[in-house]
């Protein structure tokens, strides 16, 4: 599944854990100034002088968060850093280092390893990040992967969960439910494939979806754009779990309620199309999907005429005096309580 039958396939074993980073990581440079050590010492040496420090930790596990029967391995790297970028953007800070550790069976070879860290390299390359440490380690149960975050921000810029006050406006980058909706298509095709395996999936026509799931990207560009605009946001957070559950995160951790409207959530034409297919409704992929990695936040209403009409971001509520009360008002002006049922990765249904 991983390998072409023609290359040489090398195992771990051939290499040893040490061998092997060194081999992964030969062609990973430092050049982020806060990197003083990175890999091939007992730890890496960061100096962030007068900025607060920011770190975030994502757990992936071999079919629960990824299935390689449709995740390239190189796409795989590349998400797997990404997801992990986004969290420290969501801070409104900037991401600097990773670490990567990794559990692994014996049915992975060295070359299927190599193109899992081409797309962590891409990842690093791109956001402008330094690899400076990690681990390896046998498992039982496929593939295991664990990336640490560094940032650093300013202490006067710092955006956590709590801040929001009556009145600010809540506003989200992008669009959502794009890769709720790549992810049934995937696994539509897949069932297909395993029931006739002769059968090509034809996957043009999702191509935006597709790639809201395997190749997501972390907003990089709208934490650029709010330092621009000169606007510091009093709450964020990112939409990894699906809309309603982090906006119910906003809520509680700022012990006020808010109201989003229906008709103002962005949703991509692709996510329709498609939840059309499956007879969802879109607004269902966008509250509950996930994955989207886009950026939740409160901004005060002082900002408004910066934001509004802005490409990358959309006013789609505000913020109510209301303690524990977040509602989404329908395109027939009914109030409905938000739910968080978007993903969960302990419960036993997964």
């Amino acid at each position: 599944m991983f390998e072409n039958k023609n290359k040489k396939i090398t195992s771990i074993e051939e290499l040893g854990e040490f061998k092997l980073i060194e081999h992964l990581t030969k062609n990973f440079e430092l050049n982020d100034p806060s990197t003083l050590v990175g890999i091939g010492d007992d730890a890496s040496v960061i100096n962030f002088k007068n900025n607060l420090s920011v770190v975030s930790t994502d757990l992936l596990i071999e079919n629960i968060h990824f299935d390689l029967t449709y995740m390239p391995l190189k796409h795989l790297g590349y998400k797997a850093v990404v997801v992990n970028l986004s969290d420290i953007y969501s801070m409104n800070a900037r991401p600097s280092q990773i670490t990567v550790s990794l559990g692994l069976s014996n049915r992975f070879s060295v070359e299927a390893l190599e193109e899992f860290y081409e797309g962590i390299k891409l990842a690093c390359l791109k956001y402008k990040v330094d690899l400076v440490g990690g681990d390896t380690s046998s498992s039982s149960k496929g593939m295991i992967i664990s990336i640490t975050a560094i940032g650093q921000a300013s202490k006067n810029k710092i955006s956590k969960r709590e801040g929001a006050d009556h009145n600010d406006l809540l506003v989200v980058s992008g669009d959502l439910g794009g890769a709720y909706c790549g992810l049934q298509i995937l696994e539509r095709e897949k069932a297909v494939f395993n029931a006739n395996p002769k059968n090509q999936p034809e996957l043009d026509s999702y191509s935006y979806c597709i790639g809201r799931q395997l190749k997501p990207e972390a907003r990089k560009d709208v934490f650029e754009l709010l330092s621009e605009l000169k606007i510091i946001p009093k709450a964020m957070i990112d939409i990894s779990d699906g809309l309603s559950s982090e906006v119910l995160h906003l809520c509680k951790s700022s012990k006020i309620g808010c109201n989003i409207f229906e008709e103002k959530i962005p949703i991509d034409p692709e996510v329709v199309k498609i939840c059309d297919e499956f007879k969802i409704n879109p607004l269902t992929a966008a509250l509950n999907g996930g994955e989207d990695y886009e950026l939740l936040m409160a901004i005060s209403q002082s900002n408004y005429e910066k934001v509004k009409n802005h490409p990358f971001l959309t006013v789609i509520g505000h913020f109510t005096r209301k303690k524990s009360s977040a509602k989404l008002i329908t395109s027939l002006n009914q109030e409905i309580d938000l739910t968080a049922q978007g993903w969960n990765s302990i419960s036993e249904s997964n």
